[in-house]
């Protein structure tokens, strides 16, 4: 990202896609084992035999909308609505259950190292 690029200020709920295939993820800040990301779902979920199993941590934070997070182990299920943040410790395996049918939910999603 330019210098220019990053004194502009940006809104995490502007332009959200009303009907996309696909959830959308969008990088919008990266570093030495670090990565921001916004995450735009409607309706969309894990496939049921998918689960996420990744080598770094996650912080998740909804911005918009509801979802359900599923882990593996210990079984457990969240519900979240807007404001509830989760820090998803590497390799929980986890899924995503639902999110809003209704509108985009959005999610502020922060990987990082240990």
């Amino acid at each position: 990202m330019s210098e220019e690029a990053a004194a502009r200020p940006g809104n995490l709920l502007a332009n959200l896609p009303q009907n996309v295939p696909e959830e959308l993820t969008e990088i919008l800040a990266s570093g030495s084992g670090l990565r921001v990301e916004r995450i735009v779902s409607t309706g969309h979920r894990s496939p049921d035999d998918f689960w996420y199993d990744q080598h770094e941590r996650e912080w998740v934070l909804l911005l918009q909308g509801a979802a359900t997070l599923q882990f593996a182990d210990p079984p457990e299920s969240i519900d979240l609505i807007p404001g509830d943040h989760v820090d998803i410790a590497a390799h929980r395996r986890h899924r995503v259950e639902s999110t809003s049918a209704t509108e985009p939910t959005v999610w502020l999603a922060v990987f990082y190292q240990d």
